[in-house]
Parts: C-alpha cells; structure tokens; sequence
C-alpha cells in the first residue's frame, strides 16, 4: 500500500505525552484520504515511550545521538512517504493538518513551511511568549513548529542542519532558500495550528524563559564572543536532559 504523509515524532522519555500525540495525528488522518504512516524516533528512551508507541500504531525506530537534528534525520531516513512531517512528542497537530500540507504541496506553488504556534493553555507571560513568536516568524518568514516538505526536498538540502540548538531555524533558512532556487515559496499553515505544550512552564513558571535570558544574560554574551560551553550546559539541562528529571 502506497504511503503518502510519513510524520516523524523525535521522543527522548515522552511517555507522559507520546499517545496525545499519536492521537492528534490519527484525527488528522481521518480527515485525510490518503495514508499516513507514524514514525517514534526513540531517542535514549529508558521509560515506556516505544512500548506505547507500538500500541497506539506507531513504528518505532532506536536512536542513540545526543542531536534532536540526528533524530529527525534518522526518521526521515526511514520514511516511505513522499510527504514528511515532523512534530515534536510533547505536541499536538489539528485535525486539518495533513490535509492542508497535502493540498499546498500538491499545488506546486510551495517547497515546504511550518504552523503557526498556540500555547495549550494560557496566561499573561505566556501571551507575551506568543506575540514573540508571531513577531518573529513575521519578521523572518522562517515559521516552524510542525515542519513539512517533500522527502526528496529534505533529501535536497541534506536534512535538519546537524545544530544542538535552534537546527529549526538553521533548517526553515535552507528550506527558504531552496524553494527560491526552485522559484517555490517556503509559508505558513493558513487553517491549522501546532497546540504546543506548557510542560516546562507547568513545572518552572510561566516567566520560565525570560528568568533564563536575565539569569543567564552573561552565558549568551560570553557564547556570543565564541565561549559556547555554557550555552551547551544549559541546552543539555532544559532539553537533552529535562525529560530524565521531569
């Protein structure tokens, strides 16, 4: 059976969130006529993620890197679809999604692009965190979140930049840039949303990143000057190893 949308969902210790996950995909594919398969990149997992995974229709696939770039190249890699999509395991798409990612690829207008981003749930400083999202992504154009293209456009620019941190950026920028060269647009979902998680701000406050750049003003300036050391620390302590002590 022909497979037409692959989603990749990179998961380091997500068995809290993987089967929402799972789910918010299966919604989508309802609504979607053609077939989507689901692949859990597992990443150092030591908890029941691919166990779940599994139950729930997932294919699973062992991951060892210490790079959320390596692990979504390792899915797509493995994908059989034409079509990836790419979402992260604490995340949820609309049930629209596919169908919209689908419908804008099969115009030939677009190489690819990224949703728009709404908190789960909100307060005051997670609005703030909204409008500067929404300002940045207007600004730059570079709007990620979900992200999806053609399997041979990720093939084309070599897959996620191989980056510890912001490789989502560093990739819409390539993505960008190919679609010029192939006089096709990189956008924006127009009727869907990635629901992003509040986890970290459920568990350290909803001020959690704008403490971080106050508290840690002097790391970014020393990593700006060329030290990265520090910056390094913190991504291991708030990314690579947040889901090992949460």
């Amino acid at each position: 059976m022909k497979t037409h949308i692959s989603v990749i969902i990179p998961a380091h210790n997500e068995e809290k969130y993987i089967r929402r996950c799972i789910h918010s995909i299966k919604k989508a594919d309802e609504r979607f006529k053609g077939n989507t398969e689901i692949i859990v990149v597992c990443n150092r997992c030591t908890d029941r993620t691919a166990q779940i995974a599994e139950e729930n229709g997932a294919r699973v696939l062992f991951n060892e890197d210490r790079c959320i770039a390596k692990v979504r190249n390792a899915g797509i890699d493995a994908a059989k679809g034409k079509i990836i999509v790419t979402i992260d395991a604490d995340n949820r798409m609309t049930p629209g999604t596919l169908n919209e990612i689908y419908r804008l690829l099969r115009s030939g207008k677009y190489i690819g692009g990224g949703a728009p981003i709404r908190f789960e749930r909100y307060s005051f400083p997670l609005w703030c965190n909204d409008i500067l999202c929404r300002v940045s992504f207007m600004i730059t154009g570079l709007y990620s979140g979900i992200f999806w293209a053609k399997k041979e456009t990720f093939d084309a620019i070599g897959g996620f930049v191989d980056k510890k941190a912001m490789e989502d950026v560093a990739t819409a920028k390539l993505l960008k840039q190919y679609g010029k060269k192939k006089g096709k647009k990189y956008t924006i979902l127009k009727k869907n949303v990635l629901i992003n998680s509040t986890r970290k701000y459920d568990d350290l406050g909803d001020w959690l990143y704008f403490k971080l750049l106050v508290e840690n003003a002097g790391t970014f300036i020393k990593a700006a000057l060329g030290d990265k050391s520090g910056v390094d620390k913190l991504l291991d302590e708030m990314f690579y190893e947040y889901n090992d002590r949460h």
